[in-house]
């Protein structure tokens, strides 16, 4: 690539906004969380725990990344898929205590 093609397509990326692709998974397992949650009545997770909670499902997911303005025809990512994903990443967790649920371990 030439210089000059460079600086102009590095201009072009600093003025585009990027924040407004988005993962459309990152919403569905948050809508389903609270219900898998629930399944597991004795676990009670504190703020790390979700989040690799969170995490862990996100990443066993296939990205599904769309712009602002996409209209999705298709969703591939089933509901089943979200819903095993967390379950899976709810019993590794709970398996693994961080932060406040370690602590009540060790007392």
């Amino acid at each position: 690539m030439h210089i000059k093609d460079e600086l102009k397509t590095r201009s072009l990326l600093e003025r585009m906004d990027l924040g407004k692709i988005k993962n459309r998974n990152e919403r569905r397992v948050l809508e389903h969380l609270t219900l898998i949650l629930d399944e597991y009545p004795d676990f009670e997770p504190d703020i790390l725990d979700i989040q690799d909670i969170y995490a862990l499902a996100l990443n066993a997911l296939p990205p599904r990344y769309t712009q602002e303005t996409a209209i999705v025809l298709k969703e591939t990512v089933t509901e089943r898929h979200i819903q095993e994903a967390l379950r899976r990443a709810i019993e590794k967790v709970e398996g693994r205590p961080t932060g406040e649920n370690q602590k009540h371990e060790q007392t």
